[in-house]
């Protein structure tokens, strides 16, 4: 699939752009493919329906006010239309974001776990690359709390005695929220998608975790 290909399907240079470079990698996460994907077919019904609006104005053209009063409209409706598709695929980010933190907090079931994170939702902030700052911490309170903490695999972190160290040493599990970036990112750089590695990265620095 070329830029002049998706130009042809009636996308403007800077969507048609923006899809090539979510594509160039050899390999695509199933969450962002699917971010691109909305995102493509909206831009594609928006076309549709700004053809028939110039084609109303067109029929509407021997009467002046009446074709200020539909540009009005239009412009009003457009404004409108924007507004939805920008909260659209601000809530796919989220919930894509939310469907990786909870698989690497190992929630049983993360249908049962998302509504106890809606308040913490509601004021979210989404960072351009994706990432929800604050969004592990909010996770591992539940992973923690006692009346949620059922709804997570359990995870031993009780210091235990190790075969192979010299005696009196202890060993203790990895914490939870720096093994799950380090598993995310493992797999990005195996995957050879270092946009994605990056973008790891940034979101656990973010969230007070140095990965290297």
């Amino acid at each position: 699939m070329t830029k002049e290909s998706l130009m042809a399907m009636g996308l403007t240079e800077e969507q048609a752009n923006k899809v090539i470079s979510e594509l160039d990698n050899s390999f695509v996460p199933k969450p962002r493919f699917d971010e691109v994907s909305t995102e493509l077919q909206t831009a594609k019904t928006t076309i549709k329906e700004r053809d028939t609006q110039l084609e109303t104005l067109q029929k509407s053209a021997g009467d002046n006010q009446a074709l200020k009063e539909q540009i009005t409209q239009l412009q009003a409706d457009n404004a409108s239309q924007k507004k939805e598709h920008e909260a659209e695929m601000r809530n796919i980010k989220i919930g894509n974001a939310v469907d990786s933190a909870l698989k690497d907090a190992k929630a049983i079931n993360p249908a049962a776990v998302k509504p106890f994170l809606t308040s913490f939702l509601e004021k979210a902030e989404l960072r351009d690359d994706g990432a929800v700052p604050g969004l592990v911490d909010e996770i591992g309170k539940l992973v923690k709390g006692e009346d949620t903490g059922f709804l997570f695999k359990a995870c031993d972190t009780t210091p235990t005695v190790s075969g192979t160290s010299p005696a009196g040493s202890v060993t203790t599990t990895p914490d939870a929220k720096t093994t799950g970036y380090e598993t995310r990112l493992a797999d990005a750089r195996k995957a050879g998608n270092s946009a994605l590695a990056v973008a790891i990265k940034r979101e656990a620095a973010a969230d007070g975790v140095q990965l290297y």
